[in-house]
């Protein structure tokens, strides 16, 4: 019997980890299917507090993975399958283990939606992102290409031009599910050039470890052509990783966990930390920060039944 149980190993899981081993709770990590989360494929950090000359993803979690270990975290790889939540003590299957715990804590994060491409995922982090606000700074002066056509692809256009020489936004269609206040404002920004009824099909160069271009392909004619961009970021979306929760625990149409205040969820004993339940922020600090939250919240919950 676990006092509590962490579901993922990023900058959530990791800092709630953290705070629960200091309360001597001896929190049980499982790691999930993207060991470290999305920092696990960054490169360098420079907006994480305390590194003034930025750190590796990898490092900065790992780091903080020994950290929680130091007070007694124990972390165990693998995903959950399912999940039972109807009663306590809630019971959970780690791969072909069935596991039982007071609390839980869901930090399993978001995934981001990717084109699909083999070199595409070959170049993240070497000039392919998803993420504008943590990676615009390294392309200043740079030829930027954004692939989208909701909001946060406006947003991330808008965004990245104070840094680039140009934004170029490419979108497979010729309406945009944007608001029309973003779209105008994005057509109306003159660094940005909007390319529609096109879809980005290869992207270049792996021979030279870094983003040098990409192909575009008419989605009408089916016409090929090569554009050279130093930088690629995907805004097509991200996908929350709640799969063993539809039905256990309340989650929006999106399948985002619904926070019921604090780092509470529908479910009185499961808390949520991090970007399964943030859609608006998601970045390193906001998801320790929801770590510590959801981690405070286990210890005053255990402490009220006298554990």
């Amino acid at each position: 019997m676990h006092n509590v149980v962490i579901l993922g190993s990023g900058c959530a899981g990791n800092t709630a980890a953290i705070y629960t081993a200091r309360a001597n709770l001896k929190p049980l990590v499982i790691t999930g299917h993207e060991p470290g989360g999305q920092l696990s494929i960054t490169s360098l950090v420079e907006n994480f507090p305390g590194f003034p000359d930025g750190v590796d993803g990898p490092v900065l979690v790992q780091q903080m993975r020994e950290q929680a270990q130091k007070f007694g975290a124990e972390y165990r790889d693998g995903s959950v399958l399912e999940a039972g939540l109807s009663q306590r003590p809630f019971r959970l299957l780690v791969e072909d283990e069935w596991i039982e715990t007071r609390t839980l804590i869901v930090a399993t994060g978001a995934s981001a939606r990717w084109i699909g491409l083999e070199n595409e995922q070959k170049l993240i982090g070497k000039g392919v992102s998803s993420c504008a606000t943590c990676d615009g700074f390294f392309f200043r002066d740079k030829r930027i290409m954004v692939v989208g056509g909701g909001d946060s692809a406006m947003e991330e256009a808008l965004f990245l031009t104070r840094f680039g020489r140009d934004v170029t936004l490419v979108h497979r269609r010729d309406e945009f599910r944007a608001s029309k206040i973003m779209v105008d404002r994005a057509k109306a920004h003159p660094k940005i050039e909007i390319i529609t009824n096109t879809i980005v099909d290869d992207v270049y160069d792996i021979s030279k470890g870094t983003v040098t271009g990409v192909r575009l392909k008419d989605a009408r004619t089916g016409e090929c052509r090569d554009r050279d961009v130093d930088g690629l970021f995907v805004a097509i979306g991200h996908v929350p990783n709640t799969k063993p929760f539809v039905d256990k625990l309340e989650l929006d149409p999106d399948g985002y966990i619904v926070s019921k205040g604090g780092a509470r969820t529908s479910v009185e004993g499961v808390f949520h930390a991090g970007d399964v339940q943030d859609r608006v922020y998601r970045q390193a600090i906001t998801a320790s920060g929801a770590g510590c939250m959801a981690a405070i919240e286990v210890e005053r919950f255990l402490e009220n039944e006298g554990h």
